[in-house]
């Protein structure tokens, strides 16, 4: 029987348990994915609290992962030639069930020779999301726009991204993290209750704001923007109380993103945040590390 990392309720890292699980049959149009790679991101945690059950609502036994990387294992009825079993793929899972020894994928990457599984397996998440959201904000040439959180796995290609639109890109982030925001082409500024004073002494207001931390600065973040219209959070809980929206709501936001980011990743033009591996059964580990605060890193699940 396979194994998978399963989320028994809504609490603490601990919630999650390595166990055996049903085995997985790819339905029509499906791949079935032996999973090398496992990227655990800030939404995971968040769905794991409960923050997120209203938009979230997990079955029985759910297996969280928005993001894998691994060897096609099994094909469903009426995948076309274009991958076959034995070939290494990239995939986003708007479903989830990443954490597992299996995971099934209706849409996929193949995987470039020169990036590995852990390179693959970071990207997904984090490229859908940011190409994601700025096409949501519909950024254009000349606009200037606040990413709340920067240097984390979303912020620092979405600031990329952003810069390469030609927008002016102000982002918040840890001090430490500030030369490299610098080098990607931003304005860094420092999380805190100073946000708005700070964004305001280099700009009178921004045209759009990406929350890509969910850390309480969505009031600054509204002020800033004049208004909520423009204002899009990956994870603050207050979204809907503040009348912002939610992008991870609507999955499948920019379904060319990761081959997108994949080919700019293989042609070495694309920085991504730096990450750290764990085994794929210490999923619960790897939430209470980045809920503690003990790591900065992108976080990878690794199987053998």
């Amino acid at each position: 029987m396979p194994s998978a990392n399963v989320l028994t309720g809504y609490g603490p890292p601990e919630m999650l348990h390595w166990q055996e699980v049903q085995p997985l049959h790819p339905d029509a149009g499906q791949i079935r994915l032996r999973v090398r790679a496992a990227g655990v991101g800030p939404t995971d945690l968040a769905i794991r609290r409960g923050n997120l059950e209203e938009v979230f609502a997990l079955s029985p036994n759910a297996v969280l992962g928005f993001e894998a990387a691994g060897v096609v294992d099994a094909l469903g009825d009426g995948v076309d030639g274009g991958v076959a079993v034995g070939d290494e793929v990239a995939a986003w899972l708007p479903g989830l069930g990443g954490y597992g020894e299996y995971a099934l994928v209706s849409a996929w990457t193949i995987k470039p020779p020169g990036v590995t599984f852990v390179q693959a397996a970071a990207l997904p998440a984090s490229v859908e999301a940011a190409v994601g959201v700025l096409d949501q904000l519909g950024i254009v040439q000349g606009e200037t726009l606040l990413i709340i959180g920067g240097a984390g796995s979303v912020g620092i290609i979405a600031t990329q991204l952003a810069v390469s639109r030609k927008a002016n890109v102000i982002a918040a982030a840890n001090p430490r993290d500030h030369d490299l925001l610098r080098e990607l082409g931003a304005t860094p500024v420092q999380y805190g209750d100073r946000l708005v004073d700070q964004v305001l002494a280099i700009t009178p207001g921004v045209d759009a704001v990406m929350d890509a931390a969910g850390r309480g600065a969505l009031p600054a973040a509204i002020e800033l923007a004049g208004g909520s219209e423009r204002v899009i959070t990956l994870s603050d809980p207050r979204a809907q109380e503040l009348g912002v929206r939610f992008s991870a709501a609507t999955l499948d936001r920019a379904p060319r993103a990761v081959d997108e980011g994949m080919a700019l990743l293989a042609a070495g033009t694309l920085r991504m945040k730096h990450r750290r591996e764990l085994p794929l059964q210490q999923a619960a580990e790897a939430h209470r590390l980045l809920e503690s605060g003990e790591t900065h890193d992108k976080v990878v699940l690794t199987a053998p």
